[in-house]
């Protein structure tokens, strides 16, 4: 025997503990009598191969999680500038049609492949949820709302695509995270009643039914972003949407009135090419790189960056009402994720001690 052939690795070996790598030494046996020991060579990095620190993903995910989040934010304000110009069913059949069509170059500039049959199902419910249903039953109820009084509703998003998410996939959350989820819906029905002057009104209903269709189409999402990229996820619902899209463009236009204005025309195109596409693009990427606790941390912001907007870009006078009730739907939404986080971190403990035990 050659004394290449026993030799023992003596350096680190990296080990990658979620956010940052540690170098931890490995145990060393001691060497043979007689037989020299030799460190295994590392390959040298290829030429111009790009070097990654180890907290450049997690920087590069929160700024692209966060991206998409401003975009989100702009959605209702831009839908509000929209409206301006065209009929809610014109403007939703052309963000529709837009988006299709830029996610269609995307999916082609990189060689997309075509979905299993299997996947289109789901990719069925993201396209009837997050493509159709969210844009326009919120849309219709801007037409009565403001988009302060919508921020707050919609808000309660997260919280209910993680209830909706815990009934699909079987989960059994804890106490306290139906008592945080069952707080927030008290909380943001309370406001609703309160700026309604004691009484849903259809638009209050509009937003209702899209917080449930657009927890569906997230869930979904979630689900099939495990077989293939999100990105391409809601890339392939547009494109499912499309033929669909353009034909209500062509019966929406002729019988709703179109007046073109900046406002009208820079909404069309932000809901369409932001909020729609580049917006999930970015949150997809960041998520994927982050992970979803820490995305959905930053998608707390959301409703008060929309009242924010609704001040500056549209001029709205928000009640006082409806900061207070954004933050108590964030301190709800926080509490769920905290026990959710906790949860998975018992289970993981449990398999793990199940794994020693046998």
């Amino acid at each position: 025997m050659r004394a290449e052939d026993s030799a023992t690795t003596s350096g680190p070996i990296a080990v990658t503990t979620g956010m940052e790598t540690s170098p931890t030494p490995t145990a060393v046996s001691a060497p043979t009598r007689g037989m020299a020991t030799a460190p295994e060579p590392v390959p040298a990095p290829a030429p111009g191969a790009p070097q990654h620190t180890p907290r450049a993903p997690a920087r590069r995910g929160t700024l692209l999680a966060a991206l998409g989040v401003v975009a989100f934010s702009l959605t209702f304000p831009s839908t509000a500038w929209g409206l301006e110009s065209f009929g809610p069913w014109s403007l939703v059949a052309l963000r529709s049609t837009l988006a299709a069509l830029i996610a269609g170059c995307f999916l082609l500039a990189v060689r997309a492949p075509v979905p299993a049959r299997r996947h289109w199902g789901g990719l069925a419910v993201v396209a009837g949820g997050v493509v159709v249903g969210f844009p326009l039953l919120t849309t219709l109820a801007l037409q009565t709302s403001t988009t302060s009084h919508a921020a707050v509703v919609v808000g309660l998003l997260p919280l209910t695509t993680a209830v909706l998410g815990s009934l699909r996939t079987g989960e059994r959350p804890s106490v306290t995270f139906w008592v945080a989820a069952l707080a927030g819906a008290a909380v943001v029905i309370g406001f609703t009643v309160q700026q309604s002057g004691g009484s849903l009104t259809s638009g209050d209903l509009y937003l209702f039914g899209a917080l449930l269709v657009c927890a569906a189409g997230y869930t979904e999402g979630g689900r099939l972003a495990r077989v293939m990229p999100g990105w391409q996820v809601i890339g392939w619902a547009l494109i499912l949407c499309l033929p669909f899209a353009v034909a209500g463009t062509a019966v929406a236009l002729p019988l709703e009135p179109v007046h073109l204005t900046a406002h009208g025309v820079l909404g069309l195109v932000w809901v369409a090419a932001g909020s729609t596409f580049f917006g999930l693009y970015v949150w997809y990427r960041g998520m994927a790189e982050i992970g979803v606790p820490r995305a959905s941390q930053l998608q707390l912001a959301q409703p008060l960056l929309t009242l924010a907007w609704s001040v500056l870009l549209l001029g709205e006078e928000v009640s006082a009402a409806a900061p207070l009730a954004a933050v108590a739907v964030l301190v709800c939404i926080a509490a769920t994720q905290r026990t959710g986080r906790r949860s998975r971190a018992e289970r993981h403990a449990a398999r793990e001690t199940g794994s020693v035990r046998s």
